[in-house]
Parts: structure tokens; sequence; C-alpha cells
């Protein structure tokens, strides 16, 4: 172990790895980090301000960690981050409703359709190559349409 290491007062270690926690939360989102680094900065606090050895300090993390993941998991359950945009990741879902032309016919209720300036796969009733058609849901990559 390094010297400065063995020499480090375990407040600042704790400190230290708290702040570390929180960071590393803004390179790795995911909305777990942070709790855990409250709670090693939290255990720091505790440390400087009480003379408490450091497998009580393990301890007090540890329940500060479950306090608080299981408390920001209550909240977010009660609370949910609703989207402005929640198709944002879905593009066959943000074609429903658009009206399309069918680049090959349907056949067999499966054809292809011109979305912007590629193609899509379609599947609906029966229809002629150039007939306009109205996405009404998306399952996977496969546009479902109807006649327009």
């Amino acid at each position: 172990m390094p010297d400065w290491l063995s020499n480090m007062e375990p407040h600042w270690a704790w400190l230290t790895v708290g702040v570390l926690l929180c960071a590393a939360e803004i390179v790795a989102p995911g909305f777990f980090l942070v709790w855990l680094g409250v709670a090693a900065i939290a255990t720091g606090v505790l440390a400087f301000l009480l003379p408490i050895g450091v497998p009580m300090q393990l301890g007090v993390f540890a329940v500060l960690a479950f306090i608080a993941l299981y408390s920001a998991r209550r909240w977010l359950k009660n609370n949910p981050i609703v989207s402005t945009d929640p198709l944002l990741n879905q593009r066959g879902g943000r074609l429903v409703g658009e009206v399309l032309t069918l680049v090959t016919a349907i056949e067999n209720g499966r054809g292809r359709a011109k979305v912007g300036d590629g193609e899509w796969p379609v599947r609906g009733p029966d229809a002629a190559e150039g007939t306009k058609v109205r996405v009404v849901s998306a399952e996977g990559g496969v546009l479902v349409v109807e006649a327009a």
C-alpha cells in the first residue's frame, strides 16, 4: 500500500470516494452512483465529527447507502420522470399517422413504402404500387398500414 494512502485519515477517503462516485454519475448516468456518493460523503462527515472506527464507518456507509437507494427508488416509483418526447428512439412509432406511398405493391399482406429517402417494409391489406397508405402502428421494423 502506498505510504500516502496508509497515512490518509478515513474521513478524507470517504469524502474522496463520495465525490468520485458523484462525478462518475456524470460520465455513466444511471441515477445510481450518485446515491452511493451521497452515502459516502455523509459517512465521511460522520467520521470527521465522531470518533468511530473503520468497521463502524463501513456499517454506517452500508446503512446509509441502503436508505439512500431505497428512498430514491421509492420516490422515482411514485414520481416517474416523464419524457417530453416518449417516441424519441422509436422511429416506427413516430411515423404513426403519416401518409406514405407504396414503392412495392402489398401482396399477401407485405410490401414496401417510401419513408423520407428510404424504404420501410409494410404490412396491410393488398394494394397496388403507388397507392397512398396511412401508418396505423409499428411492430418492430414493420409498419402496419391501411388505405389512405
